[in-house]
């Protein structure tokens, strides 16, 4: 049985990632750093169906925190054959108005999160010699939004690891991945009022909000055999907003 490690899964998309994964026969190491509720509630519910889940708490952007929670995970699971880096935060400001700690801030969260993951679970895949990576990026890591310089920094930056690890993990049968979802009805886009969210609709070619399901359908797109001989791809699961 294979092992998925869901970082951010106490939030929508991974909330539902989690979920799609489970029903799709992996053990779910679903990961959390302040959704502890959150995260427990969802592994006991989906042990309750019948599927092997674990919540496993830390704090991602420190890299002894990781190794430790891979630790953790390969104790109760075995290794990690698939990762989804989905941990992420999102702020709203001018970029004069950031302060160097929001800064810092976003990146450790965004991006050191997802290198120190990445390079924790790499050398169990080169040595059995397949598995899969998705970073979960933003349609704002694509095009950029304004107010929003530091978390579309961030999320371009994981598109740019997605690319190079690609490149740097093909010879050894993993394939790496990356969703970019558009405006999906999750807590993260609670900060905006009713109103933003009709715009954001609207400018959507599909007149909606995406779902958490729906991104997170993509995310499982990329570790189906589907996906095999795809890697180095952006999917922007985002109602065609980017079109």
């Amino acid at each position: 049985m294979k092992t998925v490690w869901i970082t951010g899964a106490s939030g929508g998309i991974g909330n539902a990632a989690a979920r799609l994964f489970a029903q799709e026969g992996y053990q779910v190491a679903a990961g959390y750093c302040r959704g502890e509720e959150r995260a427990q509630a969802l592994c006991g519910e989906l042990r309750r169906e019948g599927f092997a889940a674990q919540a496993f708490g830390a704090d991602l952007t420190q890299s002894a925190a990781v190794e430790e929670t891979l630790r953790a995970i390969e104790a109760r699971f075995g290794g990690v054959d698939v990762l989804v880096n989905n941990a992420g935060i999102a702020q709203q400001t001018l970029l004069t108005d950031v302060t160097d700690a929001q800064w810092r801030r976003m990146f450790a969260v965004n991006v050191d999160s997802a290198f120190y993951c990445c390079r924790a679970v790499i050398p169990h895949m080169v040595r059995q010699k397949s598995g899969r990576i998705i970073n979960v990026s933003s349609v704002w890591g694509v095009r950029g939004a304004s107010c929003e310089a530091p978390y579309s920094a961030s999320k371009a930056a994981l598109i740019g690891l997605t690319k190079a690890l690609a490149k740097e993990l093909g010879p050894s049968g993993i394939c790496v991945n990356c969703v970019a979802p558009g405006v999906i009805d999750t807590p993260m886009n609670a900060c905006f009022d009713d109103g933003t969210m009709r715009q954001l609709a609207d400018e959507t070619p599909l007149c909606r909000i995406g779902t958490p399901e729906e991104a997170a359908r993509a995310i499982l797109f990329f570790a189906s055999p589907a996906a095999d001989f795809v890697t180095g791809q952006v999917l922007c699961a985002d109602g065609g907003f980017m079109v």
